[in-house]
């Protein structure tokens, strides 16, 4: 199929458009490369997808109307993956305009793309942050996400409603997925692990928050963008079962649907950082800090939707994840082993 991609540059987009690529999939990757952070990162995602039969890139910010227009008429995509955005959920305390623009914006103009050019499938990046104030775990996708804590949250939670809009008034059919706590190699120097283990390596301090007391449900990013592309392949449908008397919130009577992608098996972060030790061979100095605004201190996620739809269980252990990611990030900066 010929697939539209967003982020193509980004983290989770280069492991995706390289899955899909493997297999034999046309991918016309999209991204701004704007500089939130290192753009060199981004630029040498982009060569290593470059040099593979089937990729194609274009730079063009989403938030472009004219722009996305003319791209969808063009290109008459079959589907569309959109995990283009802008990241960071500590940034949106200091930049929210930024995330409007690039996430519910961004997010408006492939929707209106869709529409208008046929697109059989839309599938489109959602973040467990939307799970906000919920304490009711594991997160599940059939209870509410109505107290979101950070402006990045709130915009990936809107994307969810313009999509089911979108799904209900045109037929589109639409999927959201929502991530948790994504980790591995060509990941982002805004990230936990990175900075963790950059400190590391320079024999300066790591700022642990919440005391170390925090438990995420760290997911490997190859079985993230595993999970995307089976999704991708399982074209949203009508729930004929769903009521209005009593709304699942994760389905719809239109084509719509949502999913959470975790690994289901919550670790803590002085773990996470004791595993870190473990692979580069050095202890750290650690900072212990409160927890930050917007921050929750445990994630964890039901995906049995996901598995009974799609066939699909994230299963990488985060011991042999870390360690991967070690290995990447040593080669890719040049520190000793």
């Amino acid at each position: 199929m010929k697939i539209l991609l967003t982020g193509a540059a980004g983290f989770i987009g280069y492991h995706t458009a390289g899955k899909l690529l493997t297999l034999g999939h046309e991918v016309v990757g999209l991204d701004n490369l704007n500089d939130y952070y290192d753009v060199t990162l981004k630029q040498a995602r982009l060569e290593r997808l470059a040099s593979r039969e089937g990729f194609r890139f274009v730079r063009l910010d989403l938030a472009d109307e004219a722009g996305m227009a003319e791209l969808f008429a063009r290109e008459k995509f079959q589907r569309v993956i959109h995990l283009a955005a802008q990241a960071g959920v500590r940034h949106s305390l200091k930049d929210p305009y930024s995330y409007v623009r690039s996430n519910v914006t961004g997010t408006l103009t492939v929707l209106e793309g869709c529409r208008h050019h046929g697109v059989e499938h839309l599938v489109y990046a959602s973040t467990s942050s939307v799970y906000g104030a919920n304490t009711d775990m594991p997160f599940s996708p059939h209870r509410g996400a109505s107290h979101p804590l950070t402006i990045y949250a709130a915009t990936k939670r809107a994307d969810e409603l313009m999509a089911h809009s979108y799904s209900s008034l045109f037929g589109l059919p639409t999927t959201g997925l929502r991530f948790f706590t994504v980790y591995g190699p060509w990941g982002r120097p805004d990230m936990a692990l990175f900075l963790f283990a950059r400190n590391i390596l320079e024999g300066k301090p790591i700022e642990v928050f919440n005391n170390g007391r925090h438990r995420r449900d760290f997911t490997y990013v190859d079985d993230i963008a595993e999970g995307v592309v089976r999704v991708c392949e399982h074209v949203a449908r009508p729930d004929p079962n769903w009521s209005g008397d009593s709304p699942d919130p994760a389905a719809s009577g239109a084509p719509f649907r949502l999913y959470n992608i975790g690994n289901r098996r919550p670790v803590e972060l002085l773990r996470y950082i004791e595993l870190l030790e473990e692979c580069l061979g050095r202890k750290a100095e650690k900072r212990f800090l409160p927890l930050q605004p917007g921050d929750v201190p445990e994630t964890c996620a039901d995906v049995e939707d996901l598995v009974r739809d799609v066939g699909y269980r994230p299963a990488t252990p985060v011991e042999a994840g870390v360690r991967r990611f070690v290995e990447w990030f040593c080669e890719y900066y040049g520190y000793p082993r």
